[in-house]
C-alpha cells in the first residue's frame, strides 16, 4: 500500500471521528497538501453529516465509533489487492506439474471472493438504509451493569430497517436476545441478536409479511428453547413511532 492509499480508505473514519489521536492528526496535515483528499472528504462530510439528526443523544460505549465505521464501510480493496500475488504463486505450482493444485486453489480464491462480494453488497445495502432514513428510534439498555443500546434507521422506500445493539453482554446461559416486530396485531419474532462486547451487532431487516401496520420493534432475553410467539422473557427494550 502506497502512503496516499491509507489516506483514501480512512477517509470516511476521518468523517466519522474513529481515527485514533494520532492517525486524526496526520490525516488532518495531510489535508492541507491533499485537493483531493480535501474534496472526498467535504463530500462525504455532506452525505453522513445528517446522521446526527433528530436522534436525543446517548452516550456510546467506549470505541462503539470506530466500531461502527469499520464494520459499516469497510470494503474488500485489501483482498483484492491480494489476487494477482495468489495468481503468481497458483501459476508457480501449475509450472511444476501442479495443475490439481491450481484449480483447487482457484476454487478455493473464487469461493472466497464471491463470499466478500456478498459481504459487500451486505454492507451496501445497510448504507442505503442508513442514508434514507426517515425515522431513527433509540433506547438504552441496563444489562448485567453493561450500559448499551438499541438504534434502528427506518427506510420508507426499501421498507427495510437498519439495527444497531450495542454495548451487550452474550446473553444468559440458555438465553438468547430477541429482536421483535411490534404490529397493530402484536409481537411478530424476528432474529435472535447474538451480542459481543467487542463490536456492535448489525442486522438490516426486511419487514414481516404480515397485513397489520408495524408501529415499533422490542428487544426481549428469551429461553433458548423458546419459539413462543409472544414474549416470554425480560424486555430490554421497548420503541413504538
Amino acid at each position: 500500500m502506497s502512503a496516499h492509499e491509507w489516506y483514501i480508505e480512512n477517509r470516511a473514519a476521518y468523517v466519522a471521528r474513529s481515527l485514533e489521536p494520532d492517525e486524526e492528526r496526520t490525516f488532518r496535515d495531510h489535508l492541507v497538501r491533499c485537493e483531493a483528499c480535501t474534496r472526498e472528504v467535504d463530500r462525504l462530510a455532506r452525505d453522513l453529516g445528517w446522521l446526527t439528526m433528530g436522534v436525543t443523544p446517548v452516550a456510546p460505549a467506549p470505541g462503539l465509533a470506530r466500531r461502527m465505521a469499520a464494520e459499516i464501510l469497510d470494503r474488500p480493496s485489501r483482498w483484492r489487492r491480494r489476487l494477482p500475488l495468489a495468481a503468481a504463486a497458483a501459476a508457480l505450482l501449475a509450472a511444476g506439474g501442479g495443475l490439481l493444485m491450481l484449480q483447487s486453489r482457484e476454487r478455493h480464491l473464487e469461493r472466497l471472493l464471491a463470499a466478500r462480494e456478498g459481504r459487500l453488497t451486505a454492507l451496501e445495502d445497510t448504507l442505503s438504509v442508513l442514508r434514507r432514513a426517515n425515522n431513527v428510534l433509540q433506547a438504552q439498555i441496563s444489562m448485567d451493569g453493561h450500559q448499551g443500546g438499541l438504534v434502528i434507521f427506518q427506510d420508507a422506500v426499501s421498507h427495510r430497517w437498519c439495527v444497531i445493539v450495542h454495548g451487550l453482554p452474550p446473553a444468559p446461559a440458555d438465553s438468547v436476545y430477541q429482536f421483535w416486530f411490534i404490529t397493530q396485531t402484536g409481537m411478530i419474532r424476528s432474529v435472535e441478536v447474538h451480542a459481543d462486547m467487542q463490536r456492535p451487532a448489525f442486522m438490516t431487516l426486511p419487514m414481516p409479511g404480515v397485513a397489520a401496520p408495524v408501529m415499533g420493534a422490542a428487544l426481549t432475553v428469551e429461553p433458548a428453547v423458546s419459539r413462543s410467539s409472544e414474549p416470554q422473557g425480560a424486555m430490554l427494550a421497548h420503541l413504538v413511532f
